[in-house]
């Protein structure tokens, strides 16, 4: 698997200077002294936007069209409040949301939260829910609010 990946993959190990918590931190800086002496936050310990576009430009470079396209929206929703990324998440489920909720949902994304790949992947499952009967049938139904 190693042989087809650019170099400086992995992140963490060849280019841990490339790598930063969400306050700044280096790859070094997080370890279980620290851990254990509350010096460490939960919050550090996530992916941020930075990290995940430059381990989209590596997935780009290995020919991985769609997981690099996976860790740009992911690099999006670093912005996103957890409650907004649940919301959404339910509005996605079969059968939960309408056409027009879920455009809504991508309006929001664009305007509010300046994450255009993800509007555009909410308007491409739209698309495919129509399709294939997925989305909610009943205007009342929805239960995601935008």
């Amino acid at each position: 698997m190693g042989s087809d990946l650019p170099a400086g993959y992995p992140l963490g190990t060849e280019r841990p200077d490339a790598v930063r918590t969400p306050s700044g931190r280096s790859l070094d800086q997080l370890t279980l002294d620290e851990l254990r002496a509350g010096r460490l936050e939960n919050r550090e310990m996530r992916a941020t936007a930075d990290t995940l576009r430059l381990q989209a430009e590596v997935a780009r470079a290995a020919g991985r069209a769609q997981l690099a396209a996976n860790l740009a929206r992911a690099a999006e929703l670093t912005a996103l409040p957890d409650e907004v990324i649940l919301e959404i998440y339910t509005a996605l489920r079969p059968h939960r949301a309408t056409q027009e909720e879920l455009e809504r949902w991508a309006e929001r994304l664009e305007r509010d939260h300046g994450a255009p790949l993800t509007a555009t992947f909410v308007r491409e499952a739209t698309a495919v829910y129509a399709e294939r009967g997925l989305l909610s049938a009943d205007e009342r139904a929805g239960t995601a609010t935008v």
